[in-house]
Parts: C-alpha cells; sequence; structure tokens
C-alpha cells in the first residue's frame, strides 16, 4: 500500500456560469479564475491541526502488481473568480432592490463585489478514483527514479462562498458535480518505501448543482478545464507477506 500528502497550485480556463433563481435567470460569460495559494508557513503546513488549509493533495492507493496501483484521494484546489472583470452578460434579474435590475442581451458588465462575489474555497474538493502506472527508470539499492502515468474519475463536492446581489452569503459543502483527469509524475524513492513526487495533473470539470444563496431551489452552473501542479510526499507499506 501507498499514501501521500503534499501541496497544489492550480489553473483553470475561463468558463461561463449560469444563475438561476426566484428574482434572476442569466449567464455570464468567458468568466477568469485564479487560485488561492496560502503563504508557506512551517506551522501551518506541517501542523495537523491547520495543514487543511492551503491547496492540498491526499491519497492512498494499492498496488495490483509491480506497476498498477489503484488509489482514491482528494485534491483540495481553491478557485477565485477575479473581480473588477467585465464580461458579457444575457439573461434577466427581475428585483427592484438592486441597480442591476433588468434584461440583458450581450451586455458588458464589470463584476464588483455588490454584484458577485464567487469563489470555491474551501474548496474546489475533487474526490477521485486513479489507475495509475509505475515505470522505474534508474535503479540502485538504496534510490530510484520512476515515472507514473494514471487516469482518473470523480465526485466535485465544493463549499462555494457565494454572495450574489443583496442575497446573504452562503457557504455550504455541495455536491456539484463531476470530473476527470489524467497525470504524469516522476517519483524519487529512497529506501524503498520513502518518496517524493512531481506531479503534472490536468483534467474536466462539470459543476451543473451548485449552491449559490440559503435557498436550495437557486443554482449555479460551469465547467471548465483545470491544470495542477502538486509536490507530494509519501510511503509504502508491503502487505501480505
Amino acid at each position: 500500500m501507498f499514501f501521500y500528502w503534499g501541496w497544489n497550485r492550480a489553473a483553470y480556463t475561463t468558463s461561463d456560469i449560469s444563475f438561476k433563481g426566484n428574482t434572476f435567470d442569466f449567464q455570464i460569460d468567458d468568466v477568469k479564475a485564479v487560485d488561492k495559494p496560502y503563504p508557506f508557513n512551517v506551522g501551518i503546513y506541517l501542523n495537523p491541526g491547520s495543514m487543511t488549509i492551503p491547496q492540498y493533495n491526499f491519497r492512498f492507493g494499492y498496488f495490483l502488481n509491480d506497476h498498477y496501483s489503484i488509489s482514491i484521494g482528494a485534491d483540495h484546489m481553491k478557485y477565485v473568480m477575479v473581480n473588477n472583470q467585465t464580461v458579457k452578460i444575457n439573461g434577466s434579474i427581475h428585483d427592484t432592490e438592486t441597480q442591476y435590475n433588468g434584461v440583458y442581451t450581450n451586455a458588458d458588465i464589470v463584476l464588483t463585489e455588490d454584484f458577485l462575489l464567487f469563489e470555491h474555497t474551501d474548496g474546489l474538493n475533487y474526490e477521485n478514483v486513479e489507475l495509475r502506472r509505475l515505470d522505474a527508470l534508474y535503479e540502485r539499492k538504496n534510490f530510484s527514479i520512476n515515472v507514473e502515468e494514471g487516469l482518473g474519475i470523480g465526485f466535485m463536492y465544493p463549499r462555494t462562498n457565494t454572495t450574489l446581489l443583496h442575497n446573504p452569503r452562503n457557504d455550504e459543502f455541495h455536491l456539484s458535480g463531476y470530473g476527470f483527469n489524467a497525470v504524469v509524475a516522476v517519483n524519487l524513492t529512497f529506501w524503498r518505501h520513502f518518496f517524493i513526487q512531481s506531479e503534472l495533473k490536468g483534467g474536466f470539470i462539470n459543476m451543473p448543482d451548485i449552491r449559490i444563496t440559503n435557498d436550495e431551489s437557486e443554482k449555479g452552473a460551469q465547467y471548465f478545464l483545470f491544470t495542477q501542479y502538486n509536490i507530494v510526499i509519501g510511503a509504502r507499506i508491503a502487505v501480505g507477506k
């Protein structure tokens, strides 16, 4: 068996985000977003009580043979919509309590904070299963260099921090959609049991059911591509012998 823990940086393509509710039904197009790395601090990154605050990766798996492994993991990314960008909006807002009341057809709108705050910051949680293959490139008695490739599929369980128009802030975990991914990695193994691994991961995320207000009937939706660069540390444990 093996397990690892590590940290990631993430990047996202632009996406169209739709919002449907009791007084609104609109879409904003080509929205930019960034990740939210936490400044490195040993007391945060290596403290069991706070190590889930940064963007992290956790994985636990089992080698089916010398090359193939199956594993389950959690990729905790953070997704922050960039405010004050200008995007196109289509749809309608029927709410006289806001200055944004009206019907929009391919109109420009600035995503100010009083209009929309939209983040998956605790986080953009991708819970997944992966099948990977490991091959040795270089081996010595107490050291080896390996390469790993794999494919994965999973579900999205984000905690979406949203403030839309004058609605109260909503920040609840919610099963919002699914994703799939591919990964390649370079692995440095020491004394056969301990390793450091660098991973490049990319995939597709589709979330058609995002919580955006305290009213469960009001929903957001988006899909986009993502990439991750991960650094992880882990260990292998022999079992069944």
